[in-house]
């Protein structure tokens, strides 16, 4: 899939269960990369299959290599990491099983202060509510179509 950027200090702390938001993140210090097993268990938390796949993470870069889940799946398993506070990039260096070429790809979102999931379906869509297109798209990430935060990456799946 290839290199993905994130706001290094927002996202959810791993092993602490809260989120940061972008003001907290201006504020702060840089927050430290989650270990491998703790991006591994939020991975298992989120009830995302990962089997197959080595993730590394090499300062704030977290780096996926072997097989490659389902296209939806693996977008899914990039911005769950990504997501995590401390992590600046993700490297998705995985292969394409077979038969998976051709899938219409996602594009990736970030949350700005004010933004809804309405008014991110109806810029991307047309219709505002689509929004539920999108929630579900970024379940289990996402837990609430009312709880996104700026800084945070959604996937917003292909027409």
């Amino acid at each position: 899939m290839g290199l993905f950027s994130f706001i290094q200090n927002v996202g959810r702390r791993l092993g602490l269960g809260t989120t940061a938001t972008a003001a907290e993140a201006q504020a702060a210090t840089p927050t430290p990369a989650p270990s491998v097993d703790m991006l591994q268990q939020e991975l298992n938390r989120l009830g995302l299959p990962f089997g197959g796949m080595t993730i590394r993470v090499e300062g704030n870069t977290a780096i996926l290599e072997g097989a490659k889940a389902d296209p939806a799946v693996q977008e899914k398993i990039v911005l769950a990491i990504g997501n995590a506070a401390g992590i600046a990039q993700v490297d998705d260096r995985t292969e394409a099983a077979a038969g998976q070429a051709g899938a219409p790809a996602s594009t990736f979102y970030e949350v700005k202060k004010g933004d809804t999931l309405s008014a991110i379906a109806k810029a991307h869509y047309g219709d505002a509510n689509a929004y539920m297109r999108i929630f579900e798209a970024n379940k289990p990430m996402l837990e609430h179509p009312d709880r996104i935060y700026p800084g945070q990456v959604l996937r917003i799946p292909a027409q």
